[in-house]
């Protein structure tokens, strides 16, 4: 596979864990859609890392949606929002 199909596939596949895990959470999250595809890579490398340790092969996945669903939280709390409230976004410029 070539670096560019690489680096698509990753992409891809930060977009979607990373949309999982905005889902999981009740309540708006302002965030672009380069911001959830960098929580949905986090997400997977953390839970890449732990599955490969821990799990057997097969369980990446949910682990990544469970990774980058945290990732999130931590951004929300982070802005002063709470599980249910996502707070308000920092001022513009």
């Amino acid at each position: 596979m070539s670096f560019i199909a690489y680096v698509i596939l990753i992409a891809l596949t930060g977009i979607v864990v990373g949309a999982l895990a905005r889902l999981a959470l009740p309540g708006r999250d302002p965030m672009s859609l380069g911001q959830t595809m960098l929580i949905g890579i986090g997400g997977s490398l953390a839970a890449g890392l732990l599955a490969d340790v821990v799990f057997p092969r097969g369980y990446g996945f949910p682990i990544a949606v469970l990774f980058a669903t945290v990732i999130v939280y931590f951004v929300r709390r982070s802005r002063g929002g709470s599980l249910s409230d996502p707070g308000r976004p920092p001022p513009g410029r």
